[in-house]
């Protein structure tokens, strides 16, 4: 994508990057969607790993509002 083209639309009000996102996202045909969204073997050793620890530890977890606090605090 051209930078100046990429520069614009990030000049965009929050409310219509997010609709653009989203007309994007829809765009996309759901071969699309899979081909360029697939996990590699590792990724989805990572997330099934993930997924199993949450399950023995369901209480072991942050708060989104946590989360977002410490991300911003970063900026």
């Amino acid at each position: 994508m051209e930078s100046s083209v990429l520069a614009q639309l990030l000049r965009l009000p929050p409310g219509d990057r997010a609709d653009l996102a989203m007309a994007l996202w829809e765009s996309l045909s759901d071969d699309e969607r899979k081909g360029e969204l697939a996990l590699s073997p590792a990724q989805r050793a990572e997330l099934d790993r993930r997924w199993a620890d949450h399950e023995k530890r369901p209480d072991n977890v942050v708060p989104w509002s946590e989360v977002r606090r410490k991300l911003l605090a970063r900026e």
